[in-house]
């Protein structure tokens, strides 16, 4: 039986606190069932905005997409969870990832380490989040009984950490490009081979975790050969037909775009999708198709 569908939409450009509260009521005006932050330097801080977010709206929950563990001790990211899931009255998803943009941590004056020790700290953050969190002694307290944790995750050990602690299973469709700081797509095929691993470390689990996909690019259009343009330029020997089937990408008319979605929630089990704020809008035909569907 597939899940219901869930939409989040991660909120990208810094506003003041009015324009803030306005794209923040609009997401919940289109469905949105997510209002989330990312973690990178010259974005909105992520806890103060999700405050602000669940201030304005009254239906989304409101979550981490995704922290960047490097930032953070444990100790005072316990602080910050069990604080905001009080004041959005327990509607904080926590969504946890290595980070990978390395030009960030040096700027912030934090080491970045190699892949394997920016593992490590995500594993000893989880660890540590769920000691303290979990303790009644620890203070502030989150309204919530388990703030639900998203992790990010690609590679086989992340996958594993994912299957042994989340409650949401985000996968990026993507690999870390050659150039530092930059994505390449993953191809149907290499994506249903990364599911598969997954769902063989998470085998054990009692309670399956919802799955989830960051749509990197979202176009309603009859011709998307121009909004393509881009990623093509980036990519030679990428055909507009490979783009189009790229899992990351919707791009194609309306009822191409929702019959993708749908059947990739049949393939992979993709439930909740999550989009970014350039297509916000573009993805609201989207969402509300499938809300018919399923009402």
């Amino acid at each position: 039986m597939s899940r219901p569908f869930r939409f989040g939409v991660n909120l990208l450009d810094p506003a003041p606190a009015a324009e803030w509260r306005a794209k923040c009521r609009r997401a919940e005006e289109l469905g949105y069932d997510v209002i989330l932050v990312p973690d990178h330097l010259g974005l909105p801080a992520p806890f103060p905005a999700l405050v602000a977010a669940a201030q304005a709206t009254e239906r989304p929950r409101v979550g981490t997409f995704v922290l960047n563990a490097g930032f953070w001790n444990p100790a005072l990211l316990a602080r910050e969870v069990a604080t905001t899931d009080a004041l959005t009255g327990g509607r904080l998803e926590l969504g946890l990832g290595t980070g990978y943009v390395r030009a960030e941590h040096e700027a912030a004056g934090l080491p970045y380490g190699s892949p394997g020790e920016r593992v490590d700290h995500l594993e000893r953050t989880v660890g540590e989040l769920d000691r303290l969190l979990g303790s009644a002694e620890h203070q502030p307290r989150p309204v919530q009984s388990r703030v639900p944790v998203l992790i990010g995750a690609n590679g086989d050990r992340m996958l594993r950490l994912t299957a042994e602690h989340a409650d949401i299973a985000a996968f990026t469709g993507a690999r870390p490009g050659a150039t530092p700081g930059t994505l390449d797509p993953l191809t149907a095929e290499e994506l249903d081979e990364r599911v598969a691993r997954y769902r063989a470390l998470a085998r054990h689990r009692a309670t399956p975790a919802e799955l989830n996909l960051l749509i990197q690019l979202v176009a309603v259009t009859d011709d998307p050969e121009p909004v393509l343009q881009p990623l093509l330029e980036g990519r030679p020997g990428l055909t507009v037909e490979q783009a189009v089937a790229l899992p990351i990408v919707l791009a194609g008319p309306l009822e191409d775009v929702v019959a993708k979605v749908r059947a990739q929630r049949e393939r992979y089990g993709f439930s909740y999708l999550t989009v970014l704020e350039p297509f916000m809008e573009a993805f609201a035909p989207v969402l509300a198709r499938l809300r018919e569907e399923s009402a």
